[in-house]
Protein backbone atom coordinates (compact mmCIF):
# COMPACT_ATOMS: atom_id res chain seq x y z
CA UNK A 1 0.00 0.00 0.00
CA UNK A 2 1.49 3.31 -1.08
CA UNK A 3 1.36 6.13 1.45
CA UNK A 4 0.09 9.46 0.25
CA UNK A 5 2.13 12.59 0.85
CA UNK A 6 0.66 14.53 3.75
CA UNK A 7 0.04 18.15 2.79
CA UNK A 8 0.41 20.92 5.36
CA UNK A 9 -0.60 24.46 4.43
CA UNK A 10 1.03 27.45 6.11
CA UNK A 11 -1.15 30.53 6.31
CA UNK A 12 0.00 34.16 6.61
CA UNK A 13 -0.96 34.14 10.30
CA UNK A 14 1.82 31.52 10.75
CA UNK A 15 -0.68 28.76 11.44
CA UNK A 16 -0.18 25.31 9.96
CA UNK A 17 -3.18 23.45 8.58
CA UNK A 18 -3.08 19.66 8.10
CA UNK A 19 -5.23 18.84 5.08
CA UNK A 20 -5.43 15.15 6.07
CA UNK A 21 -7.00 15.79 9.48
CA UNK A 22 -8.63 19.11 8.52
CA UNK A 23 -7.22 20.77 11.61
CA UNK A 24 -4.61 23.26 12.68
CA UNK A 25 -1.38 21.79 14.01
CA UNK A 26 1.76 23.03 15.73
CA UNK A 27 5.48 22.65 15.05
CA UNK A 28 5.47 19.95 17.75
CA UNK A 29 2.97 17.99 15.63
CA UNK A 30 5.21 18.36 12.57
CA UNK A 31 8.15 17.16 14.68
CA UNK A 32 6.12 14.06 15.58
CA UNK A 33 5.53 13.41 11.87
CA UNK A 34 9.28 13.54 11.32
CA UNK A 35 9.91 11.17 14.22
CA UNK A 36 7.31 8.75 12.80
CA UNK A 37 8.97 8.94 9.35
CA UNK A 38 5.77 10.29 7.77
CA UNK A 39 6.12 11.81 4.31
CA UNK A 40 4.82 15.37 4.27
CA UNK A 41 5.21 18.67 2.49
CA UNK A 42 4.56 22.15 3.85
CA UNK A 43 3.39 24.71 1.30
CA UNK A 44 2.52 28.37 1.51
CA UNK A 45 -1.29 28.53 1.30
CA UNK A 46 -1.20 31.72 -0.75
CA UNK A 47 1.74 31.27 -3.16
CA UNK A 48 2.10 27.48 -3.22
CA UNK A 49 5.84 27.73 -2.46
CA UNK A 50 7.42 24.72 -0.78
CA UNK A 51 8.19 25.63 2.85
CA UNK A 52 9.20 22.18 4.08
CA UNK A 53 12.90 23.03 4.58
CA UNK A 54 12.22 26.32 6.45
CA UNK A 55 9.77 24.51 8.75
CA UNK A 56 12.31 21.74 9.43
CA UNK A 57 14.97 24.37 10.12
CA UNK A 58 12.57 26.10 12.51
CA UNK A 59 12.12 22.81 14.40
CA UNK A 60 15.91 22.39 14.58
CA UNK A 61 16.23 25.97 15.86
CA UNK A 62 13.70 25.27 18.62
CA UNK A 63 15.50 22.04 19.55
CA UNK A 64 18.85 23.82 19.62
CA UNK A 65 17.39 26.58 21.81
CA UNK A 66 15.85 24.24 24.36
CA UNK A 67 18.32 23.00 26.92
CA UNK A 68 20.68 20.52 25.30
CA UNK A 69 21.88 21.69 21.89
CA UNK A 70 23.54 19.28 19.50
CA UNK A 71 25.81 21.82 17.80
CA UNK A 72 28.44 24.00 19.44
CA UNK A 73 28.83 27.64 18.39
CA UNK A 74 32.09 26.63 16.70
CA UNK A 75 30.39 23.96 14.56
CA UNK A 76 27.60 26.36 13.61
CA UNK A 77 30.19 28.99 12.65
CA UNK A 78 32.04 26.46 10.51
CA UNK A 79 28.81 25.45 8.78
CA UNK A 80 28.00 29.09 8.04
CA UNK A 81 31.47 29.53 6.52
CA UNK A 82 30.81 26.76 3.99
CA UNK A 83 27.88 28.65 2.45
CA UNK A 84 28.99 30.26 -0.80
CA UNK A 85 32.20 28.23 -0.77
CA UNK A 86 33.09 26.07 -3.75
CA UNK A 87 32.84 23.03 -1.46
CA UNK A 88 29.27 23.82 -0.28
CA UNK A 89 27.61 21.10 -2.36
CA UNK A 90 30.17 18.52 -1.34
CA UNK A 91 29.80 19.49 2.34
CA UNK A 92 26.04 18.90 2.19
CA UNK A 93 26.56 15.45 0.67
CA UNK A 94 29.30 14.68 3.20
CA UNK A 95 27.07 15.63 6.15
CA UNK A 96 24.12 13.70 4.73
CA UNK A 97 26.21 10.53 4.34
CA UNK A 98 27.57 10.87 7.87
CA UNK A 99 24.12 11.35 9.40
CA UNK A 100 22.88 8.31 7.45
CA UNK A 101 25.83 6.23 8.66
CA UNK A 102 25.17 7.36 12.24
CA UNK A 103 21.48 6.39 11.91
CA UNK A 104 22.50 2.98 10.55
CA UNK A 105 24.75 2.50 13.58
CA UNK A 106 21.87 3.51 15.87
CA UNK A 107 19.49 1.06 14.17
CA UNK A 108 22.07 -1.68 14.61
CA UNK A 109 22.33 -0.94 18.34
CA UNK A 110 18.53 -0.96 18.62
CA UNK A 111 18.34 -4.29 16.81
CA UNK A 112 20.89 -5.74 19.21
CA UNK A 113 18.92 -4.48 22.20
CA UNK A 114 15.74 -6.04 20.81
CA UNK A 115 17.56 -9.38 20.67
CA UNK A 116 18.48 -8.92 24.32
CA UNK A 117 15.11 -7.64 25.57
CA UNK A 118 12.69 -9.15 23.04
CA UNK A 119 11.22 -7.95 19.76
CA UNK A 120 8.30 -5.96 21.14
CA UNK A 121 10.17 -4.50 24.08
CA UNK A 122 10.89 -0.80 24.06
CA UNK A 123 14.06 -0.12 25.96
CA UNK A 124 13.52 2.72 28.47
CA UNK A 125 15.67 5.83 28.09
CA UNK A 126 17.30 5.21 31.49
CA UNK A 127 18.48 1.79 30.33
CA UNK A 128 19.94 3.33 27.16
CA UNK A 129 21.75 5.93 29.25
CA UNK A 130 23.13 3.24 31.56
CA UNK A 131 24.12 1.05 28.60
CA UNK A 132 25.86 3.95 26.85
CA UNK A 133 27.74 4.96 30.01
CA UNK A 134 29.01 1.40 30.48
CA UNK A 135 29.95 1.26 26.80
CA UNK A 136 31.73 4.63 26.90
CA UNK A 137 35.23 3.49 25.94
CA UNK A 138 33.91 1.10 23.29
CA UNK A 139 31.61 3.78 21.85
CA UNK A 140 34.42 6.34 21.86
CA UNK A 141 36.61 3.88 19.97
CA UNK A 142 33.80 3.20 17.51
CA UNK A 143 33.15 6.90 16.97
CA UNK A 144 36.91 7.58 16.65
CA UNK A 145 37.21 4.91 13.95
CA UNK A 146 34.10 6.27 12.25
CA UNK A 147 35.52 9.82 12.25
CA UNK A 148 38.89 8.63 10.93
CA UNK A 149 37.17 6.76 8.09
CA UNK A 150 35.04 9.81 7.42
CA UNK A 151 38.14 12.01 7.21
CA UNK A 152 39.80 9.53 4.84
CA UNK A 153 36.68 9.49 2.66
CA UNK A 154 36.66 13.30 2.55
CA UNK A 155 40.38 13.42 1.68
CA UNK A 156 39.88 10.86 -1.11
CA UNK A 157 36.98 12.88 -2.47
CA UNK A 158 39.15 15.99 -2.44
CA UNK A 159 41.98 14.18 -4.27
CA UNK A 160 39.54 12.89 -6.90
CA UNK A 161 38.19 16.38 -7.49
CA UNK A 162 41.70 17.83 -7.79
CA UNK A 163 42.64 15.08 -10.26
CA UNK A 164 39.52 15.75 -12.31
CA UNK A 165 40.25 19.48 -12.31
CA UNK A 166 43.84 18.86 -13.48
CA UNK A 167 42.61 16.59 -16.27
CA UNK A 168 39.90 19.04 -17.28
CA UNK A 169 42.29 21.98 -17.51
CA UNK A 170 45.26 20.19 -19.05
CA UNK A 171 47.14 22.59 -21.30
CA UNK A 172 45.86 25.73 -19.60
CA UNK A 173 48.30 27.70 -17.55
CA UNK A 174 47.11 29.19 -14.28
CA UNK A 175 49.31 31.24 -11.95
CA UNK A 176 50.33 29.15 -8.95
CA UNK A 177 48.93 25.95 -10.45
CA UNK A 178 51.44 23.33 -11.60
CA UNK A 179 51.36 22.77 -15.34
CA UNK A 180 49.77 19.52 -16.35
CA UNK A 181 50.83 18.30 -19.75
CA UNK A 182 49.15 15.96 -22.13
CA UNK A 183 50.88 12.65 -22.75
CA UNK A 184 53.20 13.03 -25.73
CA UNK A 185 53.50 16.81 -25.44
CA UNK A 186 56.18 17.04 -22.73
CA UNK A 187 59.86 17.67 -23.49
CA UNK A 188 60.82 14.10 -22.55
CA UNK A 189 58.39 12.79 -25.19
CA UNK A 190 59.91 14.81 -28.04
CA UNK A 191 63.37 13.32 -27.86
Amino acid sequence: METQLRLIKKYPNRRLYDTRTSSYITLADVKQMVLKHEEFQVIDAKSGDDLTRPILLQIILEEESSGSPMFSADVLSQLIRTYGDAMQGMMGTYLERNVTAFQDMQKSLQAQSQKLYGDGAKVPAEMWTQFMSMQGPAMQGLMQAYMENSQKMFAQLQEQMQGQARNMFTGFQFPGFPNATKPGSGPEDKA
